[in-house]
C-alpha cells in the first residue's frame, strides 16, 4: 500500500507539470538532444520506468531483506552515534545523487529546468523516505530522524545550488578502497574461540565489489568536490575550469556501530584490541569535474555525468582524530 501511494504521488506530480506545456511532439531529436518543449514519449517512458523501478526495488528490498528480520509497529530509532556518522554521510551522498539524476532525466524530457530540479528534489527524498519507512517497521532498525536529516541535506544541496547558481558548483562524490585488516588472532572474553580483525570485517562488510561501495565504511570516503573557478569573477588562464578542491570524510578501525565489541552465532563475545582505535579522518585533495570538460559529443557528456559520481584519485592530506597527519601520494 505504501508503494502504491508513493507511485501515485510521483505520477500525479509529473502529470501536473506535463499539463502546463504544449504536448505536441517536437521535431525529430537525437537521443541526447534536449527538446525545447515537453516530449511526451520521453516523459511517459521515463516516468513509467521510474515508477516500475521504484516499485520493484521497494518490494524486492521488503521481501529479500526486511522479511528476514522480525517486524513490528512503526517506531523511531536513534542511531546518531552509530558508525561515527559515516552512514549519515552516505545518506547525504545518495540523496544528492538521486535528486541530481532524476532532475537531469526530467530536464531531458523537455521540462524546463526550473521545474525539473524540483522534481529531482522530490524524487530523491521519495526514494530515501521509503527506505526509512521500511526501517520503521523492522525491529532490527527504526525510523531515524538523523537519516532523514542527511537525506534532506543531500537533496537540498542539489536543489539549493540549482536555485542559487543554476548549476552544480559543489558536488558530493565517493571513493573506496579495500582496507588492509590484521590477521593476528585474538580470543573471546567468554570462551577459547578466536578470530581476527579480517574475519570480523569480512563477516560485517562483505568481500564483493558492490559491498565495498555500499557496506565497507572503513574503506569509503565521502567528498565535497568544490569547483573553485566557478566562484571567481575572472578565472586565471592557468586555472582549468574543471579543476576542483575536494574535502573528504572517512573512518578507520570501526568494527561495530557504537563500539568494537560483538557476539558471534556461538555466543562468543569479542573485543577488538586497543591497537585498533576507532577514529575519523578528514582529507584535503584535488578532483576533476568531468562535466566542465568541453566536448561537442553529447554521449561523452553523458559518460562524464556518470563518472562524476566518483572522486578522481589524487594525492591527499589526511588529518585524523588521533592527532595524526598523513600524506597519501595516491588516494582513492
Amino acid at each position: 500500500m505504501r508503494v502504491l501511494l508513493c507511485c501515485l504521488v510521483l505520477c500525479w506530480s509529473q502529470l501536473s507539470f506535463a499539463t502546463q506545456w504544449d504536448s505536441l511532439p517536437p521535431a525529430k531529436l537525437k537521443f541526447f538532444d534536449i527538446p525545447e518543449k515537453l516530449h511526451p514519449v520521453r516523459f511517459w517512458t521515463l516516468t513509467g520506468t521510474l515508477v516500475a523501478g521504484y516499485s520493484a526495488i521497494t518490494v524486492g528490498l521488503d521481501r529479500a531483506w526486511y522479511a528476514n528480520y522480525p517486524r513490528g509497529k512503526f517506531h523511531f530509532f536513534n542511531d546518531w552515534k552509530g558508525w561515527r556518522q559515516m552512514d549519515k554521510m552516505g545518506h547525504a551522498m545518495t540523496g544528492y545523487f538521486e535528486s541530481k539524476l532524476i532532475g537531469d532525466m526530467y530536464y531531458w524530457t523537455g521540462i524546463p529546468r526550473k521545474h525539473a530540479r524540483w522534481v529531482g528534489f522530490g524524487g530523491g527524498l521519495l526514494f530515501q523516505t521509503t527506505l526509512e519507512f521500511l526501517d520503521a517497521f523492522s525491529e532490527q532498525w527504526g525510523f531515524s530522524w538523523g537519516d532523514m536529516a542527511f537525506n534532506t541535506i543531500g537533496s537540498g544541496l542539489y536543489l539549493g545550488q540549482e536555485l542559487l547558481w543554476n548549476e552544480q558548483r559543489i558536488r558530493m562524490k565517493i571513493s573506496a578502497h579495500r582496507p588492509q585488516y590484521s590477521n593476528q588472532r585474538f580470543y573471546a572474553t567468554n570462551s577459547k574461540e578466536s578470530t581476527t580483525i579480517q574475519q570480523r570485517a569480512d563477516n560485517l562488510f562483505g568481500t564483493s565489489v558492490p559491498e565495498l561501495f555500499f557496506k565497507e565504511y572503513n574503506g569509503e570516503t565521502i567528498w565535497l568536490s568544490i569547483n573553485i573557478p566557478s566562484f571567481l569573477k575572472k578565472r586565471p588562464k592557468w586555472l582549468p575550469a574543471w579543476l576542483n578542491l575536494a574535502l573528504g570524510y572517512g573512518i578507520e578501525n570501526v568494527l561495530g556501530a557504537e563500539k568494537n565489541e560483538w557476539t558471534n552465532s556461538n555466543g562468543s563475545t569479542f573485543v577488538a584490541p586497543d591497537i585498533y582505535p576507532r577514529h575519523s579522518q578528514f582529507y584535503l585533495s584535488l578532483d576533476i569535474d568531468f562535466e566542465r570538460i568541453p566536448t561537442r559529443h553529447r554521449w561523452l557528456k553523458f559518460i562524464f555525468g556518470i563518472a562524476n559520481i566518483f572522486k578522481v584519485p589524487f594525492p591527499a592530506l589526511e588529518v585524523n582524530t588521533l592527532g595524526q597527519v598523513h600524506f597519501h601520494p595516491f588516494y582513492f
